[in-house]
């Protein structure tokens, strides 16, 4: 932890996880701190149970809270659903944790609240320092799901909760550690904060790039014309305005009738809409089918070069397939067939405005937006000569090759940011750094304190 101090003497904790301790702190059962509740769920299909003036707070509801307060969940219960379950209402600054798997998810009660029973309420004794128990079952993740039982789910129980022992320093040190770890993290959160930022910022960057390129060319003296869509604009004089089924000899789709039957263990790629982003195949996960059943179901199977584009779920979404997938199959998703035209110029063009809002106009279904063959084959693109397709190509390879690279470079920090401040967490809460005298410094733009 560089700068920051050791204690003078520590001593064994007696606890593995902890390790040694500052000679003053001593390690207590959770038991001892704080009073533990379970929760519970009214049933569903009763109506004057739910949609009351009683927060009810579930697993799924701490792990989209994205401040470590939480004052409510998704759904609400009245006073009948909470007399007809034996729920507990717990008081403000109660310790909210997910008990089932994931066991770990935890926030901090900012009001009185009950739970389902994938939660453990903690209600702190006198003496203890919600913030600083919070901050220590933050660092425990790991150790709270070793502690989990049971075959169909991991779950928590209230006595091994209970019996789990934590790092108990006096209540002004726990103050000290709770402001200091508020602090500090809340630094190293505006800095994720800022290069997850910087990451949507490239992202409409590349976009606005590669939709100029793609609609208006490389040449920016290139006399322009009226395109005759009114939603396209000008176009550069020489180029053309075709529908897709002027572009590509074909347009279909994969196999749409039982292909989990085709779907084997080993065999060729069976690829699915979930395995196409844009502009290439995630092939971590992809099923497979096998090479005789490929080539026997001819109006999937994939060429290399074709153009495969999600149906249903993102539609639009659009990657060129590679000769690594050249014999595989697909299903459930649409198949442009390479033709005379640079597939890596239509991918784009389907990936950026010019497709995805023709898409768009196009989708249908609440649960799940999708559009049909029908509607792709009469979505309309500005045409370039093949030449000029060539070399918007070849920029767009190029500008997908730098965004990407400075998109990875910030993904890369926020990584290195997270695992600084679980480990300034961790080393806080167990004394391994010694913050009583620590001097917190206005954020500023010095970032030198969190730097990974």
């Amino acid at each position: 932890m560089g700068k920051y101090q050791a204690y003078l003497d520590y001593k064994d904790s007696g606890v593995e996880w902890l390790g040694d301790i500052p000679i003053s702190w001593i390690a207590l059962p959770i038991k001892m701190v704080s009073k533990i509740f379970n929760g519970a769920t009214p049933k569903s299909g009763v109506a004057p149970f739910w949609d009351g003036d009683i927060p009810w707070v579930t697993p799924a509801d701490l792990g989209k809270s994205v401040s470590p307060y939480i004052s409510k969940g998704s759904r609400s219960i009245t006073a009948a659903g909470y007399n007809s379950c034996g729920v507990s209402l717990v008081p403000k600054n109660s310790i909210i944790l997910a008990s089932r798997a994931p066991i770990g998810t935890l926030g901090i009660a900012s009001n009185d609240l009950c739970t389902n029973q994938g939660c453990k309420s903690l209600v702190v004794k006198d003496r203890f320092v919600p913030e600083f128990l919070y901050y220590v079952l933050l660092s425990s993740t790991e150790q709270l799901n070793l502690l989990g039982r049971g075959s169909t789910f991991l779950e928590l129980s209230a006595d091994d909760l209970g019996s789990y022992k934590i790092p108990s320093p006096s209540e002004c040190e726990q103050q000290k550690i709770a402001s200091f770890l508020d602090h500090e993290t809340a630094k190293i959160d505006t800095l994720i904060d800022k290069q997850q930022q910087l990451i949507q910022l490239l992202k409409e960057k590349r976009q606005a790039v590669i939709s100029h390129a793609v609609t208006k060319g490389l040449n920016p003296n290139a006399p322009m014309r009226d395109s005759g869509v009114e939603w396209l604009g000008e176009v550069p004089e020489h180029w053309v305005v075709k529908r897709l089924k002027h572009i590509s000899p074909k347009v279909g789709v994969g196999l749409v009738i039982n292909p989990s039957t085709y779907t084997k263990d080993e065999g060729v790629y069976f690829i699915f809409g979930g395995d196409v982003k844009e502009y290439y195949f995630d092939l971590s996960k992809t099923r497979r089918i096998s090479p005789e059943d490929s080539d026997n179901l001819l109006p999937s199977r994939l060429n290399y070069r074709d153009l495969v584009s999600i149906r249903v779920g993102y539609p639009g979404i659009t990657a060129v397939v590679t000769e690594e997938l050249e014999g595989s199959n697909c299903a459930s998703v649409i198949v442009i067939r390479r033709g005379e035209y640079n597939s890596d110029w239509l991918c784009a063009a389907m990936n950026v405005w010019v497709g995805r809002q023709q898409v768009e106009l196009a989708s249908y279904g609440a649960a799940q937006k999708q559009f049909n063959v029908a509607d792709a084959i009469e979505f309309i693109f500005p045409v370039p000569p093949e030449s000029e397709q060539d070399e918007i190509a070849n920029f767009i390879d190029g500008s997908l090759q730098r965004f990407n690279t400075l998109s990875n470079k910030a993904e890369k920090q926020i990584e290195l940011l997270k695992e600084r401040r679980t480990a300034l967490i961790s080393a806080a809460v167990t004394g391994k750094i010694d913050v009583r005298h620590h001097v917190s410094r206005p954020s500023g733009n010095d970032t030198s304190e969190v730097s990974a």
